[in-house]
């Protein structure tokens, strides 16, 4: 049995880019993302739902979006999930889903912040070559940039 795992999200960041290098020199970067839904309840009534999602970035795309993205800013992400798994100082079992992003792209207005300069629509994205993925073996395809190893001491 095949098996897929890729993630498409459109949202706004919850905080600013909370950047960290690793002692081997990588770049670290965690966002909060928050993405809404809207959608009428059998009575009509307008209804919302805010789904709060981890990302983890690095290397270059990690640089970028610290450089030109904070609190509240638009952002189109693509990733794969990733399940983290801990135990608490107390010996409780931990464990959260977070998307490993492998691109994304801006969605400002042209000209914000100046990261979509040249373009008219709003885009400027950006696709970091893959030299290798966390956790797997590269497929040859274009995607995040991730020469973060996982068995790395990750300073945070």
């Amino acid at each position: 049995m095949a098996s897929y795992n890729k993630v498409m999200l459109m949202g706004n960041l919850t905080r600013d880019p909370d950047v960290r290098t690793t002692p081997a020199g990588t770049t670290i970067a965690k966002l909060g993302m928050a993405v809404n839904r809207r959608y009428r309840t059998r009575d009509n009534e307008q209804r919302e739902e805010t789904t709060f999602v981890d990302i983890d970035a690095f290397g270059q795309q990690a640089e970028v979006i610290s450089k030109y993205c904070q609190k509240g800013s638009p952002l189109f992400v693509e990733g794969r999930l990733r399940l983290d798994q801990w135990q608490t100082s107390n010996g409780e079992n931990r464990s959260k889903l977070v998307v490993v992003l492998e691109g994304f792209q801006f969605l400002g207005r042209a000209g914000e912040a100046g990261v979509n300069e040249g373009t008219s629509e709003g885009g400027g994205g950006y696709r970091g070559q893959s030299t290798q993925s966390t956790g797997g073996s590269s497929n040859g395809n274009t995607g995040g940039g991730n020469d973060f190893q996982e068995d790395e001491d990750i300073p945070f």
